[in-house]
């Protein structure tokens, strides 16, 4: 059986991993991943980059910001394969976060659920609408859909 490479080209990263190689220089300029130079001056990639780019991917794919994904990859290993323990580490420490975001997203289920189910299809009537604006001064952005600021909710 072949040996696998130690590195792979960027195309080569970019096919394995389904990620453009725009992106991948990308979270190369942004220290997500690092790339050895050739005497061409060609990256080469450790084969761990894979592994990083799809941690990268699915971080992404759940909601987390590039600046989360940048935290986390800083406490792995740069030079190795980060183990098993590391990735527990990082894990538990987005727990609270995933956690968070779960219940913001079951809350969005249920008001969308509710509006739908009510039937009032009116923004004159619907809770959510926030006609008068009355969301301004309580909090930036959709602060009634969600479960770190629910002013708008009501305990039915």
């Amino acid at each position: 059986m072949a040996r696998m490479p130690t590195h792979l080209t960027i195309g080569e990263l970019s096919a394995r991993t389904g990620v453009a190689a725009s992106a991948l220089r990308f979270y190369e300029r942004v220290g997500l991943i690092r790339a050895d130079r050739t005497a061409g001056n060609q990256r080469r990639y450790p084969r761990q980059a894979l592994r990083r780019v799809a941690f990268i991917r699915a971080a992404q794919r759940v909601g987390l910001s590039l600046d989360e994904v940048a935290a986390a990859l800083a406490v792995l290993p740069d030079r190795r394969t980060p183990t098993k323990a590391d990735w527990e580490r990082v894990s538990r420490s987005w727990t609270g976060r995933i956690d968070r975001q779960i219940a913001d997203l079951e809350l969005l289920k249920s008001k969308l659920t509710g509006c739908i189910g009510c039937g009032c299809l009116s923004l004159r009537s619907c809770a959510l609408s926030n006609p008068d604006d009355e969301q301004a001064g309580v909090a930036p952005g959709p602060a009634w859909l969600s479960t770190s600021e629910n002013p708008g909710s009501s305990s039915d």
